[in-house]
């Protein structure tokens, strides 16, 4: 090979693995960290008995997002949540190129993750708990107190998200054992009232599995409503804040 064909040979090779790099792994990260999270959630749930209420589910939902969140964390940003994914875009910490990608991802691991569940639950257990979909609302009257409780504990997980691991005046390492605990703590308070979701990709996976889709966009609602106003609120508000006190000389 001449010089020339060499060097185009070596940008043809670096171009690849830029692509690589920066949309297939990630891509992959998203994939199996949700497809890992979520099984575990519905597993969580669907074996979970009944003396137990929301403790198992708080406990597994926790544990299983913080470890994938530290192991995938550094290659995608440890989403696994098309929620967390808008309101990491609304603070300028992803790219909005691969806000879509990302959500399909998360959905695609929700649905291998839901299908896992369902091949290795004992019937009974798998129709009783409509195999990990949300089924906590179950009339009209709680869809109001249901879409806030959403809103307000998704606010609080895409805040621990955008605060702990995003924002570089507020970032720590401790991010993902914060980001679990509010998914724990968030499940122990609000479980009763809407099932305690804030995941559109959790949600969506067990209920096109199970094809239980009774007050579904509760799920969908809830937590973009909570991402957009995490990513107003850190955009508008707090970040002006940072800037004045990083600024001030005393």
């Amino acid at each position: 090979l001449t010089a020339t064909e060499s060097n185009v040979t070596e940008t043809k090779v670096h171009r690849a693995v830029s692509v690589f790099q920066f949309y297939v792994q990630p891509w992959l990260a998203e994939l199996v960290g949700s497809t890992l999270f979520i099984f575990t959630g519905c597993m969580s749930v669907i074996e979970n008995p009944l003396d137990t209420g929301s403790l198992q589910p708080a406990l597994a939902h926790g544990l299983a997002l913080g470890i994938v969140i530290a192991l995938f964390g550094e290659i995608s940003g440890g989403h696994f949540n098309p929620a967390v994914s808008v309101s990491v875009c609304l603070i300028g910490g992803l790219n909005v190129i691969l806000l879509l990608p990302y959500i399909t991802a998360q959905l695609c691991g929700g649905l291998i993750g839901a299908s896992l569940a369902k091949v290795i639950s004992p019937p009974n257990n798998y129709f009783n708990t409509s195999g990990g979909a949300f089924n906590t609302v179950k009339d009209s009257d709680q869809v109001g107190p249901a879409v806030v409780a959403e809103m307000v504990m998704t606010l609080f997980l895409t805040m621990s998200v955008c605060m702990g691991a995003v924002n570089g005046k507020t970032r720590t390492l401790l991010a993902p054992f914060c980001i679990g605990l509010t998914i724990t703590a968030d499940v122990l308070a609000g479980g009763l009232i809407s099932g305690a979701c804030m995941n559109p990709a959790r949600a969506f996976g067990p209920a096109a599995v199970a094809h239980y889709w009774t007050y579904h966009w509760i799920y969908w609602v809830g937590p973009m409503a909570g991402a957009v106003l995490t990513g107003t609120l850190i955009r508008y508000i707090f970040s002006v804040f940072i800037y004045m006190k990083s600024s001030c000389k005393y």
